[in-house]
């Protein structure tokens, strides 16, 4: 009984693994045919206002910060930095910022009573909302870099007929050592082609934090920042009361850069069991399918479960050689320096054992604090008992 039990399972690794090998195999077919185009310039130029929400100092920052300082976008353009500490090292780098690009509209906003909620990037950008001049608004994390026609771009992408709000694909770009490595390639070959494929086959909705841009009017329909406090997706709840509206979030063909720089196993575990556990939060059925996009795990358990055969070993071997070549289709695309082929299957296993923990995790780590995560995509701060 027990061996049979143990053929069946090994027949469904291998099923797995091979509906696994399939997708990486399309998904590398979905990001060749992907490619980044200039959209036609805004026929108008509107004032823009961008929202960066800051807290602490990363490796850089500056340079991150500095690209949407340095924009070619000929209409007005003010940029708020908000802080919630006088203390916090980003001040002087704002400070630079604002000394070093004279004659641009940059100020620096602290404040220094927090906004009630527990997500700390919402009651920051709730501080910033009452500073807003201008019809268009647009809010991206601390770690994203861009180009200088982004501007154009996004606004460009939010003038289109029926378009309520516009978010950026992204891509990974290390800044440190091994994890920070490790971290970028999660990014660039577990994310971006999901959500290439996803939207390729209409599954995929997103709004990701990497840019939110949408008018001011459109802000305040759906409540403001106010209304998104106890989000833990942010990000995707925005683009879903935007959508409640009858609009649509337009997703343009650009790619930015994500910073990261993980300096540790325990960081990079923390940041992406939050990442995950939140996905999973805002579309648990979506989530359970991702299941079929790790074929490596499921080839070598597999194969393990069959005492590591020739069948079992040329299905690892086939899995290992599928997920190569949607990682060097991705660098391709994306121009990036190809990486050590072997930790590719390093990041496969470390995304699967990310993947099958979130199923069994309800709290997270956010800035040294820790929260429980809803089954509705809210979140509470977890008070520690005092000593």
């Amino acid at each position: 009984m027990g061996e049979n039990y143990a053929a069946w399972l090994g027949i469904a690794c291998f099923v797995l693994a091979l509906a696994g090998c399939v997708y990486a195999l399309g998904a590398a077919v979905v990001v060749h045919r992907f490619v980044g185009e200039n959209a036609p310039p805004p026929a108008t130029f509107p004032g823009v206002t961008i929202l960066k929400p800051l807290r602490g100092v990363s490796p850089g920052l500056y340079d991150d910060l500095a690209s949407f300082c340095d924009q070619s976008y000929p209409g007005p353009v003010q940029i708020l930095f908000g802080l919630q500490d006088a203390a916090d090292a980003a001040v002087a780098v704002v400070n630079r910022l604002i000394a070093e690009h004279p004659g641009r509209n940059l100020e620096l906003i602290l404040q220094h009573a927090p906004t009630g909620g527990p997500n700390p990037k919402v009651a920051n950008l709730v501080g910033l909302q009452r500073h807003i001049q201008h019809d268009v608004v647009i809010f991206a994390d601390a770690d994203i870099a861009v180009a200088r026609d982004y501007l154009c771009q996004t606004v460009a992408a939010l003038g289109r007929p029926n378009v309520g709000a516009v978010t950026c694909l992204y891509r990974g770009v290390q800044r440190g050592g091994l994890w920070a490595r490790l971290a970028s390639m999660g990014i660039n070959y577990h994310f971006l082609p999901s959500v290439l494929v996803g939207l390729k086959l209409g599954l995929a909705r997103p709004c990701f934090g990497s840019t939110i841009a949408l008018r001011r009017e459109t802000l305040q329909s759906i409540g403001g920042f106010d209304a998104f406090l106890d989000y833990i997706a942010d990000d995707n709840a925005i683009g879903k009361a935007v959508r409640a509206t009858g609009m649509k979030v337009a997703v343009p063909s650009i790619v930015l850069a994500h910073a990261c720089s993980d300096q540790s196993a325990a960081g990079l575990l923390r940041h992406e069991l939050r990442w995950a556990r939140t996905v999973r939060a805002v579309n648990p059925p979506g989530y359970l399918g991702l299941v079929a996009t790790h074929p490596l795990p499921f080839a070598v358990l597999g194969a393990a479960l069959g005492g590591f055969g020739i069948l079992g070993t040329a299905m690892v071997g086939v899995a290992i050689g599928c997920r190569l070549v949607l990682q060097l289709q991705v660098d391709h695309t994306l121009q990036m320096t190809p990486i050590r082929w072997w930790l590719g299957p390093a990041r496969d296993l470390l995304a699967f054992g990310v993947y099958v923990a979130s199923f069994f995790v309800d709290v997270v780590s956010w800035s040294g604090r820790r929260y429980r995560v809803r089954a509705d995509g809210t979140f509470a701060m977890i008070r520690e008992p005092k000593a």
